[in-house]
């Protein structure tokens, strides 16, 4: 059987959607049955009205599904996006993770496969910090955490094993191949590691 991916990931102006988009390709590549979803937006309208980029992206994506817990008791893995917020993830994933408390407490988050990628404004600015904060949640739900580590050409140029990354310069850096080509490598792996754990 294929396996099941949800990729869960929160963008306000598109960097960690094109991320997302990518790493759903490369599970599909892979032979999964893949979920793309965004997390609700907690922003109030007009602080996303205020800024064209954030509401271009809003308006662009209105028709990509919103994810909710089901999404996550159905996969058999699941990779979490989101932009870094000093060091931390987005707290609208943050909200959309602590609303899987009913699925911790019967045990349906345990024995998932888990990743997750991200981007940042500047060099530094938090990429690791902010894929290690996620991985905590992952701890406590019992998951297993399969990074890219350095298991492909492609991780030495994009340099980062704990999850995909970029660099995006508040917007003056588009997503390049290089981020491209490194999300598809981890939807890929996820999806194989995925299946081999269907498979055994």
């Amino acid at each position: 059987m294929s396996p099941k991916i949800a990729v869960v990931y929160y963008s306000s102006t598109g960097t960690v959607h094109e991320l997302a988009e990518s790493v759903a390709d490369g599970a599909r590549k892979e032979g999964a049955e893949v979920r793309l979803l965004r997390v609700a937006e907690l922003a109030p309208a007009e602080a996303v009205a205020s800024n064209d980029a954030w509401a271009a992206h809003a308006a662009a994506t209105e028709d990509i599904p919103v994810a909710t817990p089901a999404d996550i008791e159905w996969a058999d893995a699941v990779i979490f996006g989101s932009p870094t917020r000093f060091g931390n993830i987005a707290s609208q994933l943050k909200q959309f993770i602590d609303t899987l408390g009913g699925l911790w407490a019967q045990g349906k988050l345990a024995d998932k496969i888990y990743s997750g990628f991200t981007a940042t404004a500047s060099a530094h600015g938090g990429q690791e910090s902010t894929l290690l904060a996620l991985y905590n949640s992952v701890h406590h739900f019992g998951g297993i955490i399969v990074t890219p580590g350095y298991t492909d050409p492609i991780k030495f140029v994009d340099g980062n094993p704990y999850g995909t990354s970029h660099v995006n310069g508040q917007g003056a850096i588009p997503v390049d191949d290089t981020a491209r080509n490194a999300a598809v490598y981890q939807g890929k792996r996820v999806a194989a590691v995925t299946a081999q754990f269907k498979a055994a």
